[in-house]
């Protein structure tokens, strides 16, 4: 299986400069966490990096403390992550069939996880991990008004990895740019083209770290972790 892990993260909202995932979590930069998730996974064979140019010296850094036992090859991407994505499938290898796409921000993800999905796309399924709502969520319009309460029984955040085979996406893909369709996610494209797409469960703790309470929390569950993962 192959994966790509999308490593662009603005630092926005986390009052950085820079890259979020070259931020330090119990120690280590945000990245050094997800790639050792990926590296712990039997199932994936190669992994492509996708960033911006400028990140590229440190996040090759990350990627040589790692000493990874397998391809893991930098990619540059886009200046949107549907176009660094896309940017990443066509660095994929000829002989690749099935691609995991993974936030390089969910640095928290389990080996365990990726291998579910891994093999649910091995079997032809186009997958993604999410978890059930637990919140009454609610429908609200531009005035901050309430206009419906969905049933939450039916709702699920979506969370990455997702899984699909790699010739419907990159066919996804040309069809989102014929189209001018923008999404923030894959799974997405494949439902605007009617495709299906399996739901796997994944663990709450696996957060998009994206403001400094996300690191805090990252931070905590992290040390909770054996030592030999701690680097």
């Amino acid at each position: 299986m192959h994966l790509l892990i999308a490593a662009a993260g603005s630092g926005r909202r986390m009052g950085a400069e820079g890259n979020k995932l070259l931020l330090p979590v119990a120690g280590r930069p945000v990245l050094a966490w997800t790639l050792e998730a990926a590296l712990a996974c039997p199932a994936i064979s190669w992994i492509g990096i996708v960033g911006q140019p400028l990140d590229g010296e440190a996040i090759a850094a990350i990627v040589a403390a790692a000493s990874p036992d397998r391809p893991v090859r930098w990619i540059v991407g886009g200046d949107t992550r549907q176009e660094s994505v896309s940017l990443g499938l066509a660095a994929l290898p000829p002989e690749a069939e099935g691609v995991l796409i993974h936030d390089g921000a969910r640095c928290l993800v389990e080996p365990e996880l990726l291998q579910r999905c891994a093999a649910a796309v091995s079997g032809g399924a186009a997958v993604i991990a999410a978890t059930p709502v637990t919140d009454t969520i609610k429908q609200v319009d531009g005035e901050g008004t309430i206009t419906a309460t969905p049933d939450r029984r039916s709702l699920w955040a979506a969370q990455t990895p997702q899984g699909f085979p790699v010739h419907q996406l990159r066919a996804a893909h040309a069809s989102a740019r014929e189209q001018g369709w923008s999404v923030t996610d894959d799974a997405a494209l494949f439902e605007l083209l009617g495709l299906p797409v399996q739901v796997l469960e994944g663990p709450p703790s696996n957060i998009k770290l994206t403001t400094p309470f996300d690191l805090s929390v990252a931070a905590a569950l992290l040390s909770t972790r054996p030592a030999a993962h701690q680097g």
